[in-house]
């Protein structure tokens, strides 16, 4: 199976979200920084911290949310030149070829991946735990042909 691709910057930034967040360390940070918020907020309404406590700590939540749900996807798309580029991929039971507009191309095989993740637009082939690629399933005719792409991609690689 081939597909040809390129990248819509709204879909890519959400999948970096999806991203950042499947990390544990993230998600583990998260949680601690909302059991810190919902802590302050009883600390507060009981009278325990001040005002001005509770605005930090509320102050430092919401940029916390919102760098990973804004800033850090902006950062990597900025750096990223991949995503300015159109992509052909072949799929075949032993590999996947990465074929660029240029004319160069790629070959990996299946056990180059670590793990993969699908977000609502993209397959995410994570060849460690930082370094992966998002294949657009728009880069796929039909809703049959992301279902067998969805079913080679479980058959060869681990889910993450």
């Amino acid at each position: 199976m081939t597909i040809y691709f390129g990248y819509e910057k709204g879909q890519v930034m959400q999948a970096l979200r999806y991203h950042f967040i499947s990390r544990p360390e993230i998600r583990i940070m998260i949680i601690l920084v909302n059991v810190f918020a919902l802590i302050s907020i009883i600390l507060y309404a009981t009278g325990k911290i001040s005002p001005a406590a509770f605005f930090v700590g509320s102050f430092l939540w919401v940029l916390l949310m919102v760098s990973f749900m804004f800033f850090l996807p902006a950062i990597v798309y900025r750096r990223a030149v991949t995503f300015k580029h159109n992509f052909s991929m072949e799929f075949t039971d032993e590999h996947f070829i990465l074929g660029h507009e240029g004319g160069g191309s790629k070959t990996w095989s299946w056990t180059a991946l670590k793990s993969y993740l699908e977000s609502p637009h993209f397959f995410h082939l994570y060849f460690d735990s930082r370094s992966f690629f998002l294949v657009p399933k728009s880069g796929c005719k039909d809703t049959d042909e992301v279902y067998e792409l969805r079913q080679l991609i479980k058959s060869k690689v681990r889910k993450g």
